[in-house]
């Protein structure tokens, strides 16, 4: 039935004459399937028939229980455009309503269970109490020609395949092609028909039909899926090891499909090539005749086929051994050994040397079964477990063949359990491990045979081992110190492989030492307004370490070193912070204090005093007048020094502070302005001017106040013109020679100049020259304060003013031996002043 001719060139073929001899292109030659669906249409439809089954064995078949199944009128999964097809949904019993599905979506619910449909898709229905049935997929197809075949095709059925072409189109003829390759031309007619379809009809079908015209028109391809009517039966014998003379029934068991439930198969048994008998039902009783042997040399079969005999399968041959009672089996322990490790895998094998198959062998530990194992044939059945510490005792198997159980020969095992990974634990006499405590390293493993040697570590070295013979753990003692610190860990070993445990930190504390305190100042001396640093560092101790700093043990402040090292703390340095100093370190082990450090703050010297005291109301000529320089504050020594007009006079030292005088024999010369200098090495302070008017000598320094104003103005102009004689003749010096100057010798003074001394009466007057400029240096004054008891008072001509005194009237004075000035006298000086100086700077 095969021909000739590839189903492609015949298309190609064919669709150029069409192209050359029909004028309109309105036929499609080569169409491509509307849906995938449809080309595996048999397929489809043999799955619709797959159900969830209950079986029971039933006349050697089984009962299904299936969910409902969907049935076509006209029985075929494709056809044309226009027409309908009536789909019945299938069930055991009627119900009450019919729910329709196309696709995923509900199509409609009915009493009825058919419907008939027009739309290509997928159709499920769906009854009350039962899961939706398998998916039915019909095409409606607008092609000019289509193929159609059974839904389903099993063994031994017909099989027919139409090639239809659509109504008013007349083909002359009709060519059936398999697997692309032609297999019947049908002429005329547009069918195929195969009495008894089998697994050789199996393949992908397609028909092209030709007009008169040479016109080609292709089906789409539909797949035909022969599939198994029952598969080959299998020989069950109950019982299967029966002994000779027992009865024996053999069942023949195979499962029709589903979709041919209806179908009845027929049985035949066998021994060897006789036939035992055969029936309806799946099933025989037989007997099994005496043997001498092991087992029956016969061989039994079965046969099922359908009753036209167009199906039939023959089961496999059974041999039925003849039943022999087991010997006394042999228990085989492996790894073997009395001693077996936790974890190993342990195989126990348990073999009878005789016995008839099928035997069933028993495991026991003690008299707790462990499990069991059959040996269907001649053989040995083993177990297997995992070790545990629980599994250590004595074992031992049984082996039965239905003729009582036979036990095998105790074998004892003894299971060691490797130490578990042990827990270090640190023992402190405190919260805080400090150097010098005892501390006890305590390592356990929590499982493991004994005796367990136990390792104690150091950052991987090893400070000792104990042994704990009985289980439990050990103990390791150790006196800290301040290399102790770091990671510990212990071992536990009872020769089945050591164990670590995890490292456990340790930090021993240490005291911190007492501390040294250093004071650094950024000069050689420490100044008012330096910044000291006080640093404080402890040698020895564990941080955090707070430090304090302490003035005269008044706490200035503190500051921590959380990472260890010192501490500094700034201070600003004033007069009152001369003294001791100390500092104090504390890691909470204790507090330790440094040694004293002194420290003296030096203070520069202010700016000085100048003061000057003269023996009179005046500064004349000859007087001796001290110049007292005094600096208000200043670290001791001060070093004066005395200028006039910036000509050095002369310097003197104040170790223990206050101020120096210097005192100076006064001439003509000496007037001018006086200041001095306080230097203590911190820089050199210098005083305001004071300025001094020295005037010349007259015949009395006072006369009576009776002599009026006329007296006065001649006393005063005889003082001038007496006062410029003396400076004419006095001798002269650089920088001004005091009188009282040792270098000079009385032999060197003029005979004829005047000598004047300190009197008892003058001494009582002690007028003191400061700088007053209450206007600030609008005008100048010099003010005499007159001590207690005086009766004089002086006062000196400013630089531009005019002098009026105004003198009481006193007797005639000598040159040796001036006379003491009445308890009335009293001086003014009163200063005017002529023209406001114009570069003198404001005095206080």
């Amino acid at each position: 039935m095969q021909g000739q001719g590839n189903f492609s060139d015949v298309l190609l073929e064919a669709a150029g004459r069409c192209t050359t001899l029909r004028s309109k292109p309105t036929l499609l030659l080569l169409r491509k399937p509307l849906f995938r669906s449809q080309r595996w249409a048999g397929q489809a439809f043999m799955l619709l028939w797959v159900s969830v089954l209950v079986l029971a064995p039933i006349s050697g078949q089984f009962a299904p229980v299936s969910k409902p199944v969907i049935s076509l009128q006209p029985p075929w999964t494709v056809t044309f455009e226009g027409q309908a097809v009536t789909l019945t949904c299938h069930v055991a019993e009627d119900k009450k309503w019919y729910r329709w599905y196309l696709g995923t979506k509900i199509l409609r619910e009915i009493p009825s269970n058919t419907l008939r449909v027009q739309d290509s898709g997928e159709y499920k229905c769906e009854i009350q109490g039962s899961p939706q049935s398998d998916g039915v997929s019909l095409t409606f197809s607008p092609a000019e020609l289509i193929l159609q075949a059974p839904p389903s095709v099993f063994e031994g059925d017909s099989l027919t395949l139409m090639c239809q072409e659509k109504p008013g189109l007349s083909l002359k003829t009709r060519t059936l092609y398999k697997n692309d390759n032609k297999l019947i031309d049908l002429g005329k007619k547009s069918s195929l028909h195969i009495n008894h379809a089998d697994l050789k009809d199996n393949g992908e079908y397609r028909c092209i039909g030709s007009e008169t015209h040479g016109c080609a028109f292709s089906s789409d391809a539909v797949r035909i899926q022969v599939q198994e009517l029952f598969p080959r039966p299998i020989l069950r014998a109950n019982p299967s090891s029966p002994n000779p003379g027992e009865p024996v029934i053999l069942t023949c068991e195979t499962q029709l499909a589903p979709q041919k439930s209806d179908v009845r198969l027929w049985f035949q048994f066998f021994r060897d090539d006789r036939r035992l008998g055969s029936g309806w039902k799946g099933s025989l009783r037989t007997s099994i005749p005496s043997i001498v042997g092991n087992e029956d040399p016969s061989h039994y079969w079965c046969e099922a086929k359908t009753v036209s005999s167009s199906v039939r399968k023959s089961s496999q041959k059974l041999q039925l051994p003849v039943r022999i009672p087991v010997s006394r089996p042999v228990l085989t322990l492996s790894p073997p050994g009395p001693r077996a490790v936790e974890g190993d895998r342990l195989m126990l094998s348990c073999q009878a040397q005789r016995g008839s198959p099928r035997i069933l062998y028993q495991f026991y530990r003690g008299d707790v079964p462990l499990g069991s194992s059959s040996a269907p044939s001649a053989g040995d059945a083993s177990f297997s477990v995992t070790l545990t510490a629980e599994h250590s005792g004595t074992y031992f198997c049984t082996a039965d063949n239905g003729f009582g159980p036979q036990r095998s020969d105790p074998e004892n095992l003894s299971v060691s359990v490797p130490a578990s990974r042990p827990v270090l634990t640190l023992r402190a006499p405190r919260t805080r491990a400090v150097v010098g405590d005892m501390v006890e390293f305590r390592c356990e493993a929590q499982r493991g045979s004994p005796p367990i040697l136990y390792r104690f570590y150091y950052e991987d070295v090893i400070l000792g081992s104990n042994w704990a013979p009985s289980g439990g753990g050990a103990s390791f003692n150790l006196s800290l110190t301040a290399e102790h610190s770091g990671n510990y860990a212990c071992e536990a070993d009872n020769g089945l492989g050591a164990q670590r445990s995890e490292e456990t930190s340790l930090s021993v504390t240490v005291p911190v030492s007492h501390p040294v305190l250093t004071l650094r100042v950024p000069r050689a001396q420490a100044v008012v307004g330096d910044v000291v640093e006080l640093h404080c560092e402890a040698q020895s101790g564990s941080p955090p370490i707070r430090y304090r700093f302490y003035h005269e043990d008044v706490t200035l402040g503190n500051n921590s070193a959380p990472s260890g090292g010192g501490a500094s703390f700034n201070l600003s340095l004033t007069a009152e912070l001369s003294g001791n100093y100390s500092c104090e370190a504390d890691n909470g082990l204790g507090a330790q204090r440094s040694k004293t450090v002194p420290l003296t703050v030096t203070v520069p010297a202010s700016r000085p005093v100048l003061t000057l005291r003269a023996p009179g109301t005046r500064a004349m000529v000859g007087d001796m007048v001290e110049l007292r320089c005094e600096a208000q504050s200043g670290s001791p020594p001060i070093l004066y020094r005395f200028y006039h007009e910036d000509v050095i006079l002369g310097s003197s030292s104040a170790s223990s502070g206050g101020g120096v005088s210097f005192n100076l024999s006064l001439t003509a010369e000496r007037s001018g302005n006086y200041s001095c200098e306080a230097d203590n090495g911190l820089g050199a302070q210098r005083s305001e001017a004071v300025t001094l008017s020295v005037t010349g000598l007259t015949g009395s320094r006072s006369g009576p106040v009776a002599t009026g104003v006329a007296g006065g103005l001649l006393s005063v102009a005889g003082l001038v013109v007496m006062a410029l004689l003396l400076y004419c003749r006095l001798p002269r010096r650089a920088g001004g020679r005091l009188t009282s100057d040792p270098s000079r010798s009385p032999s060197d003074s003029d005979p004829q100049e005047p000598t004047y001394y300190n009197v008892p009466g003058w001494m009582e007057l002690q007028p003191v020259y400061d700088n007053v400029n209450p206007k600030a240096g609008d005008v100048m004054y010099s003010e005499v304060r007159i001590q207690e008891g005086n009766r004089h008072a002086a006062a000196s001509n400013s630089t531009f003013g005019l002098l009026r005194t105004y003198l009481p009237s006193h007797g005639p004075a000598t040159s040796q031996q001036p006379s003491r000035p009445q308890p009335s006298s009293v001086i003014y000086s009163q200063v005017k002043v002529a023209s406001p100086p114009v570069s003198t700077a404001p005095r206080s």
